[in-house]
């Protein structure tokens, strides 16, 4: 897929803002500080169309961007960002969910995951959360070129064994990498193939 256009729509933070389009959208989420910013401005081309902030829980509000006029990116706030109040992370918590048992047009949720670390248990939660209210998802491995090839695959093995007693298959995972600039590519072509067999 070649992205020749990238167009901001909104920032929401309700189901009231966000947009009515019925094209199909994408969305990308993880841990705070995982590389989401970085990596979305490697898939679209764009190095400035995701804030990348050195402070984590930067993202806020659910930002919408029409690519090609025939998909919608969905940047989505971080989990996991221990410095927010109770009542920052309730409101947080209550936007993502809604937005996830609302948005019929919601096609795949990429959940971003730093590589070099062991299974997090916010992770694992959040994963299995998207199984139990049916929403298709994929892993995305984040900042790979950190890590030697065998400590990549060990990392991997460990996640596929954990995610494995909750689920009956492996679902869909990349290898990324912003430093790299790999991954982009299988990304790009997987979505272009969910579009085709919409």
């Amino acid at each position: 897929m070649k992205i020749d256009s990238t167009k901001f729509i909104i920032s929401a933070v309700s189901n009231k803002q966000f947009p009515k389009s019925t094209l199909p959208e994408f969305a990308f989420i993880g841990r705070s500080n995982v590389g989401k910013s970085s990596l979305i401005n490697l898939l679209t081309n764009k190095k400035l169309l995701a804030k990348v902030s050195s402070t984590p829980g930067k993202t806020r509000t659910l930002n919408f961007f029409n690519i090609n006029e025939q998909w919608i990116l969905v940047d989505m706030p971080g989990y996991g960002y221990a410095k927010l109040s109770k009542v920052q992370r309730k409101e947080f918590q209550v936007m993502i969910s809604e937005y996830f048992k609302k948005r019929t047009s919601l096609t795949c949720t990429f959940v971003l995951i730093d590589s070099r670390h062991a299974p997090l248990a916010s992770d694992i939660q959040f994963i299995t959360y998207l199984g139990e209210i049916g929403i298709p998802f994929a892993i995305v491995f984040t900042k790979t070129d950190k890590l030697s090839k065998k400590q990549l695959a060990d990392n991997q093995a460990v996640y596929t064994s954990e995610i494995l007693k909750y689920f009956e298959y492996m679902p869909p995972f990349f290898i990324t990498s912003f430093l790299n600039k790999s991954g982009r590519d299988e990304l790009l072509l997987f979505i272009e193939n969910v579009l085709k067999d919409l």
